[in-house]
């Protein structure tokens, strides 16, 4: 069926309100059931789009965060692609910032990062899901790309847009994950220096490919994660450290215990009286 979505007006208890572009994917990874789930890839019109960014302006909402299932897979099929849907955001002065979702690397083109570039309002913070360091597991779960492809786009987009910030999402005990290729992952998430890195135990998903793989066990997974964990804490808590005394523009999103807390541009989180 044709993504339409029911149309968003309000983001209640937000400054800043999601909106969702896209549905479904056609990539089939080994460890999920999306595809079946969710269905084929298909985005909204930019007519829906542009309607619904409207209502948002005019009810007050400063940051629109755009979002999918697949998010950089926006267009497929259509005569138009993801920067179309970000550009119809720009003409609306309420809208302050425009941040994106989750986006996968192979779907991030130089020509997609070259019209990106030219978006004023655009939030220079980007969650490009990598997975794995490690090229043979990367294979084994049918992702479409090498980690020195992903290192090559990480230092693409940071030479591109100033104070930029790269998060991630990595699968640790994948079945086919050596403790070699699990070390590969290690180096690999040191040399990009992710800011901020979602670390999850793979966990099967019956009615995929990986179900059908040789498992580790639970030891083996929360080993892994929490080797990891260390690892990418300290990265953070450099990068943090390396934020202060900058000047910044926070857009504040609650305010509990005394305090307002916010983020900016690139997604530090920032918290005064």
């Amino acid at each position: 069926d044709p993504f339409t979505g029911c149309g968003i007006t309000h983001f209640d208890g937000h400054t800043r309100a999601f909106l969702k572009i896209q549905d479904g994917c056609d990539r089939f990874c080994s460890y999920c059931l999306i595809p079946m789930a969710r269905g084929r890839s298909r985005s909204k019109s930019l007519e829906h789009i542009d309607r619904e960014l409207k209502h948002l302006a005019e009810n007050g909402y400063k940051e629109i965060v755009f979002v999918g299932i697949n998010l950089s897979d926006y267009g497929k099929n259509t005569p138009y692609s993801l920067p179309d849907a970000l550009e119809l955001a720009e003409k609306y002065k309420g809208i302050e910032r425009i941040r994106l979702g989750s986006l996968e690397p192979d779907h991030i083109t130089d020509e997609m990062i070259e019209r990106l570039g030219k978006i004023s309002k655009l939030c220079p913070q980007f969650h490009i899901s990598v997975q794995s360091g490690c090229d043979n597991v990367l294979k084994a779960m049918n992702r479409h790309y090498t980690a020195k492809e992903y290192e090559h786009l990480a230092k693409k987009l940071r030479s591109t847009f100033t104070d930029a910030t790269i998060t991630t999402d990595v699968l640790v005990g994948f079945p086919k994950e050596t403790d070699e290729d699990f070390k590969t992952t290690v180096d690999f998430i040191k040399r990009v220096g992710f800011e901020k890195v979602h670390i999850f135990p793979y966990s099967v998903r019956e009615g995929t490919v990986a179900a059908k793989m040789e498992q580790h066990t639970n030891a083996v997974k929360e080993q892994r994660a929490a080797e990891l964990a260390e690892t990418t804490e300290k990265i953070r808590a450099d990068y943090i450290n390396n934020q202060i005394g900058n000047i910044v523009e926070v857009l504040f999103e609650t305010y509990r215990n005394g305090y307002s807390e916010g983020y900016t541009k690139n997604y530090t989180p920032v918290r005064i009286i």
